[in-house]
């Protein structure tokens, strides 16, 4: 018998990118390694990649809180970790612009996914997640191929830990939640 579902608050963590693109696959290294760990019963971590149409699906099913992991340029040096809040209003969370060009599957920004969001829970009297964290990584490079560079893997584990940080400090819904570090580099 399969342990029911649970109850309450719960938080997606998924993991984008592309590993065809170098340190484009932070994201994807990053939830596969955060997957392997012991974590509480209430979090969820995915390997998106690509996916992005899939993560605004699931999104569907209700979460409190997404955690987005991606490789995040920013300007400081390869390997810089970042959490970085999204506010309501931060992009475009009521759907595509007029004239916007047909969304691609394999190429939503967290952005395009939330915007894409925001237009499915419209039309289905759904609820996007209350609180949206973007973790990242100031990627080396993100030119074709495979593997991540020396600054980025190193980034990994300690991108680990800080997202296991901050799903322990998370609140239960209805109460404040912990200051993020606004896009300030950790």
């Amino acid at each position: 018998m399969s342990p029911s579902p649970p109850t309450g608050p719960r938080t997606l963590v998924a993991g984008i990118g592309n590993v065809f693109l170098g340190d484009d696959g932070f994201g994807v290294e990053t939830a596969r390694r955060l997957a392997g760990r012991r974590l509480p019963g209430h979090v969820e971590v995915v390997d998106i990649g690509v996916r992005g149409v899939h993560l605004a699906y699931q999104l569907l099913d209700g979460y409190d809180t997404l955690v987005l992991v991606d490789a995040t340029a920013r300007g400081e040096a390869p390997g810089t970790l970042y959490v970085i809040e999204h506010q309501e209003g931060d992009g475009d969370r009521d759907g595509p612009a007029p004239g916007a060009p047909v969304l691609d599957g394999h190429r939503m920004t967290p952005d395009t996914v939330l915007a894409l969001l925001g237009t499915l829970c419209a039309g289905t009297g759904g609820e996007p997640p209350r609180r949206v964290l973007v973790v990242g990584c100031e990627p080396a490079s993100v030119e074709e191929r495979m593997g991540l560079s020396a600054p980025v893997a190193d980034a990994v584990p300690r991108a680990v830990r800080l997202i296991e940080e901050l799903l322990l400090d998370a609140e239960p819904a209805g109460s404040a939640p912990r200051a993020a570090a606004g896009g300030i580099p950790t």
